[in-house]
């Protein structure tokens, strides 16, 4: 069996990446942060990723969007405006020789900056934040594609918006780690997590969805990051006349699904094949899966056209 939804290719041109830091661009060996950020001292960052499809970062609006409202809901002030930012992104694949370049993933992290003493205190940030940008050669396993993934669910919840906002996109990622380490441990690939109520929210790092009855199901996304291919995927049945809904649902209506998949954007739509042990359907991908997937394709490939032609 493959491994998770974000197992790459490996890719040597990746020893030789340059990584952006504060406008200034330095070699993967050399590119660094100090032990005095914010982000690295306790978590306190907002972050996208994002993928270059066609020389264009697909969806670079919407990414955009879910990271300044992000920044904004936390205090951050990001120190570029939307265009500076696009333009700091376009450089950096420029750069590295990627604008022709497929299966290129770019992480765009904003952190609140250096602290002048280690300290949760947002005050103490001296200097302005930290803006990082690494491009890097990535493409998703095919077999984790092909074979789909396993899931278990932990014991880990999701948050209530009340503790931590599960929208988003923060560098604050612990429970979805430690909920990840149980699914290894089980044998799995990924963990499926619950909510407070015990509804089923969400995966450690993608979107959960499952198929009934020729019916898409996925939370209510009270609990689960607001994804940028969770939502593409809602459009897109909509638009194709398929029947879909958010909202809450249990472990009883996952173990008798007849499909099930995850969402996100490094790998798209992929399969599970199995949860907590129980086979979902056929054990396969599913003929409804399998339509999404293809209309998503092409859904990416339209908005790198639109972006080209902006």
């Amino acid at each position: 069996m493959a491994g998770g939804t974000h197992e790459a290719l490996p890719d040597e041109r990746n020893e030789k990446v340059l990584v952006y830091i504060n406008g200034e661009f330095y070699p993967r060996e050399e590119a660094k942060i100090s032990v005095f950020d914010s982000g690295f001292l306790v978590g306190d960052g907002v972050w996208e990723g994002l993928r270059l499809h066609d020389g264009e970062l697909a969806f670079l609006d919407l990414h955009l969007d879910r990271l300044f409202e992000g920044a904004q809901t936390i205090g951050l002030d990001v120190g570029m405006t939307r265009a500076e930012l696009t333009d700091a992104l376009h450089e950096t694949i420029r750069r590295n020789g990627m604008a022709a370049s497929e299966g290129v993933h770019v992480r765009l992290m904003v952190t609140r900056g250096d602290k002048k003493t280690p300290s949760q205190d947002p005050r103490l940030a001296v200097g302005g934040p930290n803006v990082v940008i690494i491009a890097e050669h990535k493409v998703a396993d095919p077999g984790v594609r092909e074979k789909g993934v396993r899931l278990f669910t932990s014991t880990v919840r999701r948050p209530p918006p009340d503790t931590l906002d599960q929208r988003l996109n923060s560098h604050s990622k612990l429970h979805e780690v430690v909920a990840l380490i149980q699914a290894l441990t089980a044998g799995a690939d990924e963990a499926l997590m619950l909510d407070p109520t015990g509804a089923v929210a969400t995966c450690n790092a993608t979107n959960f969805f499952v198929v009934r009855r020729g019916e898409v199901w996925t939370s209510t996304g009270h609990y689960s990051l607001n994804g940028i291919t969770r939502r593409t995927v809602l459009e897109l049945c909509r638009a194709d006349g398929i029947p879909v809904s958010e909202r809450a649902f249990s472990l009883t209506e996952v173990y008798g699904a007849d499909e099930a998949f995850v969402t996100g954007t490094f790998g798209g739509l992929i399969p599970v094949v199995k949860v907590d042990g129980r086979t979902i359907g056929a054990g396969e991908r599913g003929p409804l899966t399998a339509r999404l997937t293809e209309l998503y394709d092409r859904a990416v490939t339209e908005a790198a056209a639109r972006a080209a032609g902006a």
